[in-house]
């Protein structure tokens, strides 16, 4: 079974037991994560794609660590002016390892109960009026 999020701007592919790099989120180290914005599920029988988000289904993380990525050189130069600027990056990032995906209760199936349509049940009280009368 596998899940795509929506998180921090940017979609994730995510699966149970992955460690997933998300952009730096506000929450200590060790807490649980939820995402509710899952936008395609996934398991062997069948697909689930949200417009725009599935409704009850939710993604449980737990929050691994903080830290930041590899550096990224940007390095700015204009040719015969004498005029560079180098600059360095590195983006922060949140390790988050997923616990669970999970799905709402699979709903029961339908009584076998006669119901009665809008037309029928005007007919029926066409009779039942016709009855009256007479």
């Amino acid at each position: 079974m596998y899940a795509i999020i929506e998180a921090c701007g940017k979609q994730y592919k995510v699966v149970e037991g992955d460690t997933v790099f998300f952009e730096k989120l506000d929450t200590e180290e060790g807490k649980k994560v939820n995402f509710d914005k899952v936008i395609l599920v996934s398991d062997d029988k069948k697909v689930q794609v949200g417009n725009p988000y599935v409704k009850g289904v939710k993604v449980e993380g737990k929050v691994i660590s903080h830290g930041k990525g590899k550096k990224i050189i940007v390095f700015k130069m204009k040719p015969k002016k004498n005029e560079r600027k180098k600059q360095g990056h590195r983006q922060p990032y949140t390790k988050v390892e997923i616990t669970s995906i999970k799905m709402p209760a699979a709903k029961t199936e339908k009584s076998t109960e006669k119901v009665a349509t809008p037309a029928a049940k005007k007919t029926a009280t066409k009779k039942v009026e016709a009855k009256v009368e007479a």
